[in-house]
C-alpha cells in the first residue's frame, strides 16, 4: 500500500531540464518535489504528494482537515502502542 501527503508548496523553481519543481513542507520537513503534473501551484498552495510527485493541488480546507487526521491517527497509534 502507498500514501500520499498533502503538503504546502513554499517554493517553485524549474530545472535546467525545464521541469518545474518545488518545495513542499509536511509537517515542518521541507522536501523537493516534482509539480509536472500541477505545473499551476505556487507558494502558499497546498498539494496531494506521492512518491516525490505533487499529483493533485488541494484546496486549503482539505488539506489541513486531511493533516489534522493524519495526526489523530499518529496520536492513537502512540496511545495504542505497547510499551518499551
Amino acid at each position: 500500500m502507498c500514501l500520499g501527503l498533502p503538503g504546502q508548496v513554499t517554493e517553485t523553481y524549474t530545472t535546467d531540464t525545464g521541469v518545474a519543481m518545488g518545495r513542499v513542507r509536511f509537517s515542518g520537513v521541507v522536501k523537493e518535489v516534482c509539480l509536472a503534473y500541477v505545473p499551476d501551484v505556487g507558494p502558499g498552495d497546498y498539494v496531494f504528494v506521492h512518491l516525490g510527485f505533487a499529483i493533485h493541488r488541494l484546496s486549503e480546507e482539505d488539506a489541513l482537515e486531511t493533516i489534522a487526521l493524519l495526526e489523530e491517527i499518529e496520536v492513537a497509534g502512540l496511545e495504542s502502542a505497547p510499551p518499551g
